[in-house]
């Protein structure tokens, strides 16, 4: 995929898994996702939303290290859960990133031994990140990326406090947050939560 400084061994998997031209939002937002800012991204599916949040994460993080997560990455149900990581074992052919997913209805005492064995990248579901997130299931002083997948249909849930909640206790991490629309339950948590974010906003159609 053709992306100004993506890690070689990245663009080769994003390649060989058929995705050789950037979106819009994917082109436009990598360098300031890359450089470690704060971001609010409003787009529709067609953009490629969780695509450009996997890819991000594999090309930051690089490689295994340590044991404690080093991105967080929220989403909406264990179908959504599902799709990032069928998404990391594509596109991370090349690095030997540890992903563990959860989801409301796993066995979190088996997350929580599977989490202290070392992963790097923890995707899951409000509700089961903040039960493991208050038992002390996962440690979030490693992290270096929070992230916030469909943030509307999230927040629509009433999830708002459960997710201020880890990032408060996180001292330094970069924020993203993805979202279908913009809406004031996104609004207000982004302004809690985000220092100086960047806005982009995709609407979807082609440019004559």
């Amino acid at each position: 995929m053709k992306l100004k400084k993506i890690n070689p061994n990245l663009s080769e998997a994003l390649e060989e898994a058929g995705l050789t031209e950037p979106t819009e939002l994917q082109k436009e937002t990598f360098g300031t996702i890359k450089s470690g800012a704060d971001c609010l991204l409003v787009a529709g599916q067609e953009e490629g939303k969780t695509t450009a949040i996997v890819i991000h994460v594999i090309q930051r993080l690089e490689k295994s290290f340590q044991e404690s997560p080093r991105a967080l990455i929220i989403v909406k149900d264990k179908e959504k859960m599902l799709e990032a990581m069928e998404m990391f074992k594509k596109f991370g052919n090349y690095t030997d990133l540890r992903i563990y997913g959860v989801h409301d209805k796993g066995d979190i005492d088996w997350d929580k031994n599977q989490i202290s064995l070392g992963i790097d990248v923890l995707v899951g579901t409000p509700g089961r990140l903040s039960d493991m997130f208050s038992s002390a299931g996962f440690d979030v002083n490693q992290l270096k990326m929070f992230i916030l997948d469909d943030a509307n249909e999230i927040l629509k849930l009433r999830h708002d406090t459960r997710i201020a909640r880890i990032s408060d206790s996180i001292a330094k991490t970069q924020r993203l947050f993805f979202t279908d629309e913009i809406t004031e339950r996104v609004e207000v948590l982004a302004d809690r939560l985000m220092i100086e974010p960047f806005f982009y906003e995709f609407d979807g159609e082609e440019e004559d």
